[in-house]
């Protein structure tokens, strides 16, 4: 139930070429409190139901539950969520011995493009395509619950 992540920007939309697949991602918050964030997520046809514990100090571990419920559930609980649907296109791309997962993201954060890869450890190396740019792992402004509430349309580059 550990999640182990990192997060990088996206310098281009090479990532397309190589995906194998994408999927539209729809999703809103319940709770964005940095210790136990609940989030309510329509991913295709699918629901989930997800709670995130407070990230490590390094930003890359943090407990991660997630549950499959019905995507009639999902639309329920999506109309109480806080504020700040995410609508976004995720892209899965495989490189080496790992899938990478591009977010692009859509609406009120058009222009945003985040890479993330899970990892069995900390210290894992992985093969970086060259479309990955600056690492923002622990940058909290990049987390979902954070974009929700500050899209990045708001934000002064």
């Amino acid at each position: 139930m550990i999640e182990i992540e990192r997060k990088f920007l996206v310098l281009s939309e090479d990532f397309k070429k190589e995906a194998f697949q994408h999927t539209r991602i729809v999703q809103g918050f319940l709770n964005t409190d940095p210790y136990r964030t609940v989030r309510v997520r329509l991913k295709g046809e699918q629901g989930f139901i997800t709670v995130k514990g407070i990230s490590n100090d390094s930003g890359t571990s943090r407990l991660e539950w997630e549950k499959e419920i019905s995507t009639e559930e999902a639309k329920t609980l999506l109309s109480i969520c806080e504020t700040g649907v995410i609508d976004k296109i995720r892209y899965e791309v495989e490189k080496g011995n790992h899938i990478f997962e591009e977010d692009e993201f859509l609406a009120d954060n058009e222009g945003l493009t985040v890479a993330e890869i899970e990892l069995s450890s900390e210290n894992e190396t992985f093969e970086k395509p060259n479309w990955i740019g600056k690492e923002v792992t622990g940058i909290n402004k990049y987390y979902n619950s954070q974009i929700s509430k500050n899209p990045f349309k708001n934000w002064n580059l």
